[in-house]
């Protein structure tokens, strides 16, 4: 009977026994693996760049605390989404082993009480993913602080922290979405859902519902 090891082996060979093409092959497809998240990141910041520009006519209306969710605001939300990018970037840029932690905060920032300054950090922070995550490694390894409450280290990849950053991001758009309705403010309907439940909904009207993107 095949053990696990052997049937392991027989999928995965070695690399010092991968050719040439399969090398060239297998970093094709991580070179398409971060331009698709760069296209998913690059679709929910678009979409609060319009929410502020399109949607909102006050600033007040980010400082506007929600009755469901106490002490919670769109600018919160905003900043707070937008936070995973920057200090996923700022690993990026430095030299070194790659190690990062959300816990770190930039709190009462311009964007969490003025439209222009919401527009301006979602339009630096879209610049500078797409200088930067072309030129990354998907596979590259990262360490990962995290205070559970507890003090741990995870070990994980640029390409699925990338993900998180994004997924993150549309979790905190649902929390938008609330308080807008909230305010009387309509958004879109695929606004604040994730990618996985519009392909599931087949929606292909909407950016992230499109199974090939």
């Amino acid at each position: 009977m095949m053990q696990p090891q052997d049937y392991i082996q027989n999928i995965s060979p070695p690399a010092a026994n991968m050719a040439s093409s399969d090398r060239d092959t297998t970093a094709s497809d991580r070179k398409e693996t971060l331009l698709q998240q760069l296209a998913v990141a690059r679709t929910v910041l678009s979409q609060a760049v319009d929410l502020v520009d399109n949607h909102f006519t006050s600033d007040e209306q980010l400082t506007v605390h929600s009755q469901y969710m106490p002490g919670s605001t769109i600018g919160k939300h905003l900043r707070h989404a937008r936070d995973h990018f920057v200090l996923l970037l700022e690993c990026l840029q430095k030299s070194g082993p790659r190690v990062m932690s959300y816990d770190v905060r930039i709190r009462n920032t311009p964007m969490e009480t003025s439209r222009s300054g919401a527009k301006d950090a979602l339009l630096e922070t879209l610049k500078q993913l797409e200088e930067v995550i072309p030129n990354a490694n998907a596979d590259e390894a990262l360490t990962l602080h995290a205070i559970t409450p507890h003090a741990h280290e995870f070990q994980s990849t640029v390409g699925r922290e990338l993900w998180f950053a994004s997924l993150h991001c549309v979790h905190h758009w649902s929390m938008v979405r609330v308080i807008a309705g909230e305010l009387g403010i309509t958004l879109q309907d695929d606004f604040g859902f994730a990618p996985s439940t519009l392909v599931y909904q087949n929606r292909q009207d909407a950016p992230l519902g499109k199974a090939n993107l």
